[in-house]
């Protein structure tokens, strides 16, 4: 069985909202990631992100203390070794998937929340943040293009994260059923 949730999406597409039910509701160890970019109000540190300064990140970068990291509209991102080692459930770009090794990649279930673009802008509309709408839609649209490598495919922007979990769960049986034979 697969034992790694990856979930991967376009802003405001709901990864982070099906993660806190997984990381909170279920319990599931989710991997905090580090960055660069400024809290949202809400976040907290050590809990949503380490936000760290740049010169702290590079430093990181520097000891080699990541498994990956990347830059996404100019703030840097990055998973750290014991969080790859510890965690079950990841966000990554499109861009992070792909720096993912092969072992890690059969370990883990990639599910791509891919909602509907006026749906995304409005919830974006809701945020405090320190991005612009616009700048967000465009970045998503250069990095998610010709995207495939997931393994489930969430199109519903309402979605029952219960009923979501069975499905992934699924899922994640199935794919050990599959590499078995």
């Amino acid at each position: 069985m697969k034992s790694k949730i990856i979930l991967v999406g376009k802003a405001a597409s709901g990864k982070d909202y099906f993660k806190n039910y997984l990381s909170f509701g279920l319990r599931l160890r989710p991997s905090v990631s580090h960055t660069t970019r400024p809290p949202r109000e809400g976040e907290i540190n050590g809990i949503t992100y380490h936000f760290v300064s740049d010169d702290s990140f590079n430093e990181m970068v520097d000891n080699k203390e990541f498994f990956e990291w990347k830059e996404f509209n100019g703030w840097k991102y990055g998973t750290s070794i014991s969080e790859m080692t510890n965690a079950i459930v990841f966000i990554f770009t499109p861009e992070g998937i792909k720096t993912l090794p092969k072992w890690f990649l059969d370990e883990s279930l990639i599910v791509y929340f891919d909602i509907d673009e006026k749906v995304r802008k409005e919830r974006l509309k809701l945020r405090s943040d320190a991005d612009s709408i616009d700048r967000r839609i465009k970045a998503d649209k250069k990095d998610f293009k010709n995207f495939r490598k997931y393994d489930m495919k969430v199109t519903e922007p309402n979605f029952n994260v219960k009923k979501l979990f069975k499905e992934v769960f699924r899922e994640m049986r199935k794919k050990d059923v599959v590499q078995e034979k």
